[in-house]
């Protein structure tokens, strides 16, 4: 009798896992906006998401990785007029914004004082708030459009400053929006990332 074994061993391995990690950061925003009447009554109330600007978001990336101590200029927050409006665009900055005008001493509608200085709350999940309304006495009949903010060297509260950084610019969700002498603007930002 003759018997012969054949030895074999066989091993098999394999290893899964997912090919890649992906976490992304979108600089972003909302507005809100609520327009009290002269008898203190809400006429609306509208929120829109904006754009941040290219320029915008340099500045964010460069105050955040690009130095150790860093302080602000404004922010300041100003009116979109509806008046020869056309786009607001990524690449829009203060200085050339083809696309739109801001509403105040030369565009209607007009309101008292300059551009608001906009406070923020400490950040917290992801987002940082304005710490309170800017408001806007409005002292000219018109149509707003959107609101923007602009920060940094050369921001300025002045309406029609051509300086600083256009931080993010945004439309009414609802369309333009009428606003009358001795209506009010509150106008909160909120940011997040």
């Amino acid at each position: 009798m003759n018997e012969k074994i054949n030895p074999q061993d066989a091993v098999a391995a394999s290893v899964s896992r997912g090919g890649a990690l992906s976490e992304g950061v979108q600089a972003g925003g909302v507005y809100t906006v609520e327009c009290y009447g002269a008898d203190g009554a809400l006429k609306w109330r509208d929120s829109f998401p904006n754009l941040v600007t290219t320029v915008g978001k340099n500045l964010l990336l460069d105050t955040l990785l690009g130095g150790s101590g860093y302080s602000v200029t404004g922010p300041y927050m100003g009116l979109i007029a509806s008046g020869s409006y056309s786009a607001v665009a990524a690449g829009d900055t203060m200085a050339s914004h083809a696309g739109w005008l801001e509403a105040g001493s030369a565009n209607a509608p007009t309101y008292s004082g300059s551009r608001k200085t906009v406070s923020f709350s400490a950040a917290s999940s992801g987002s940082k708030a304005s710490s309170s309304a800017a408001s806007f006495a409005i002292t000219g009949s018109g149509t707003v459009k959107g609101g923007f903010l602009v920060l940094g060297s050369g921001a300025s509260a002045t309406i029609a400053n051509t300086g600083g950084t256009l931080y993010s610019a945004g439309l009414f969700s609802g369309g333009d929006r009428a606003v009358d002498n001795g209506d009010t603007l509150n106008v909160s930002y909120t940011a997040s990332a």
